[in-house]
Order: C-alpha cells, then structure tokens, then sequence
C-alpha cells in the first residue's frame, strides 16, 4: 500500500459519505459541501481534509472568488487506486486494471478452456494480473480489489460458483479465497451477465433506472437492473431466464408436449443443434454466426425463431419490471438484426400497453470491454462505500 493510503490520523465517522458525493468528479469547495450536507464548515474541512492525506481526494484549484481569497476546491482522485477486473468466458479469459473512476488502463485477453478448471485457469489470471501491475502506467499504484466474471451462476455472498452447467470442476470452488493467496484485497464474483449489464449501463445508458440486460450466447442469462442499482436476487440467481419454460404461443410450430427450457431452444449451442438436424454443418454457435451472416436461409430463420422464444419469456419479465431498456447482448445478437426483430415482434405484442409506451429494445453498443468494465465498476461500489472509506480512516493511526 502506497504512503497515500496508509492509515492516519483517526476522524469521526461520516466522511464515506461527503466522499460520495464527490465520486461524480466534479470538484467542489468545502462551503458548497456544508451547504449540500447540512453540516457544520468546521465539520466538513475535518472530513474533507482526512480524504485529501488518503488521497482519495486531491486539490482542484480554486473557485471564483466573491471577494478575498479564492475558496479551494476538491474532486475526487480516480488514481489513489487501481482495480484488477477479470471477464473469464468458455473459450477466452481478459483481465483488464482500471482506475477508481472504471477508466480501463490497460488489458490483455487470451484463450482458455474453462474445463481445464479452477486452480489452473486463475494462475493464468493472476499472472496476467500481476504483469499489468507491474507495467507502466500502473507501477506503484496501490491494487484495492479484484472483481471477477464468470459464465455460470454464482453465490455472490461468498463469491462460489454453484452448480455451473458449463464449468466442470468449479462447482462450491472458493474463488476469492484461491485468489487472495496471491493478492490480498477484497475478492467480488459474479456472474458474466451481471457484470455485462453494470458495464453496458454505466457506458451507454448512465442515466437509465430500470434496464435489463439479455445475453444470447452459447447460454442464455440476463442481468437486471432496478431504480439503478443491480439486482442479485436472495442468493444471487435473480435473471436465470434460461432455465424459464418457454409459453407456446397459438402460432407455434412445437409439439404440444414440448417443455423445453429457453436456453434449450434458443441459444447458440441450441441453434446449432437445430440446424444440424435440419442437414446444415453447424457444429457450435460460432458456425451459426457464420451462417447467419452469410446470410443462409435457414440460419436466419432459426434465429428470428430464437428471438421470438426470447421474447415469449421478455413479454412476462416486461410486464413484471417495467423496464425502459432492454439491451441484447451475446454472440446471437451480435450476428446481425435476425434475433432483435424476433424479440421485438413478440414482447410489443404481447406485453401491456401501459409497459411497453416508452420501451426500447436495443442491441448492445458497450463493446468487447464492457464486462471487464462492469467487474471495476462492481469492485469499486464495494471499496469506494462509505463504510469502506470510513473504516479505512478509521484505522489511520492517532
């Protein structure tokens, strides 16, 4: 830990949350702060000036004066630390750092099998981690948290994957525990669709309460945000739509008896099964986008019917949630316009009125970086709390 963030002089509590208000990064005087909090000037300098000697916060030079000395200003110091975020998918890991403020600074991406299991797969993690450290610009910035995506469901209180259908060998593994072996920093995990919806959110619709995030990839999961926070669910399951019975509309053409679940009619892995059965060469969803882009006909019919099964299970979320956006992400979506259409012709049709009047459904605009952008952004909720920056001035020394 760098001289800026070793422990001080002891404050009384309340400085996490004058700490908040300046996480916006605009730069503030100490009297704009009493006026904001309602607290004593005397008060808010003690605070203030504790955040400045942990360099949380830094000098921003001075305000307009009204007559005498210019009052200085405050903003919040998105390099008094830095984040290690982690996208771990089926075939690909990244490992990004980022800064306080969720600006990626640098990363690398390397493919993986995620069967290869836990211990081997996160050594190579953690190498990539610490080389990024270590390089410039990053060297000597202080590491205060890793955040950590993974694809499969995840018990976010302890950060253990359960039962993941696709991560042999992971299932109860103690992530931030094999993990802090190496770095001993706070250890968040969560799985990739939620992590997904933090980045999209915070890159394209920052100023959106209520937004749902789909991924339609090899599985099928979604990431739901509610009145602008994330939403985990009792034991962190909350968005499983995958493992939802698809309704049978009037016009299907399914067997009556058919109860598949949505991820086993409408992911990529189910798509190419599909379309193998049809007498077409798909042996997995990466050969699907390749037809689709192509432009084959039964491709691009197959995924126009995946997105109408999408929509089938969107419709009662719609109704449920009342979202304003709901963003497609995932390879599926990203093969071109066939998935999106599908969705929208079933969720407008078979939503409320009411619900869908401002509804927009959307492709994913965030990029490849959008997880590892959502992992630094979970990290930094979690250190950047006020309980976190109250009780590490608290432990500043008297």
């Amino acid at each position: 830990m760098s001289d800026a963030l070793r422990p001080g002089p002891a404050m009384s509590p309340g400085a996490g949350e004058i700490f908040q208000i300046l996480r916006d990064g605009r730069a503030r005087t100490k009297a704009e702060l009493a006026a904001h909090t309602g607290l004593a000037r005397s008060t808010v300098a003690l605070r203030v000036d504790a955040l400045l000697a942990a360099d949380l916060l830094h000098a921003a030079g001075d305000a307009v004066s009204t007559g005498g000395r210019p009052p200085a200003r405050v903003a919040f110091n998105a390099r008094a630390g830095v984040v290690l975020a982690v996208d771990l998918g089926a075939t690909h890991a990244t490992v990004a750092v980022a800064d306080l403020g969720g600006v990626i600074m640098d990363a690398r991406t390397r493919p993986v099998d995620i069967g290869d299991g836990p211990e081997s797969l996160l050594d190579e993690i953690l190498s990539d981690g610490a080389a990024l450290l270590n390089a410039d610009p990053v060297h000597g910035i202080p590491l205060l948290g890793i955040g950590i995506g993974v694809p499969g469901p995840v018990e976010h209180s302890t950060g253990r994957p359960t039962n993941p259908p696709i991560m042999p060998g992971w299932d109860r593994f103690d992530v931030p525990g094999y993990v802090q072996r190496t770095f001993d920093v706070p250890v968040l995990v969560d799985n990739d669709v939620n992590i997904l919806a933090l980045g999209e959110h915070a890159t394209t619709w920052p100023d959106v309460d209520d937004l749902i995030f789909v991924k339609v990839s090899t599985g099928i999961g979604a990431g739901i945000i509610a009145g602008g926070s994330l939403q985990r669910g009792a034991q962190g399951s909350a968005g499983d739509m995958g493992h939802v019975q698809v309704p049978r509309a009037a016009a299907s053409t399914r067997d009556p008896e058919d109860e598949r679940d949505l991820e086993a009619l409408a992911s990529g892995s189910a798509l190419a099964r599909s379309l193998r059965a049809r007498g077409v060469d798909a042996r997995d969803p990466g050969d699907v986008i390749d037809l689709v882009r192509a432009g084959d006909p039964l491709a691009v019919e197959a995924t126009r019917q995946a997105g109408r099964d999408v929509g089938e299970v969107l419709a009662t979320v719609v109704n449920l949630l009342n979202p304003s956006i709901i963003v497609l992400g995932g390879s599926i979506a990203r093969a071109g316009e066939h998935l999106l259409a599908g969705v929208r012709e079933v969720v407008y049709r078979r939503s409320i009125p009411l619900a869908t009047q401002h509804l927009s459904i959307v492709q994913s605009q965030a990029g490849d970086r959008a997880a590892v952008l959502g992992a630094a952004i979970m990290v930094a909720h979690e250190v950047l709390s006020p309980a976190s920056v109250d009780r590490l001035l608290a432990a500043r020394p008297r």
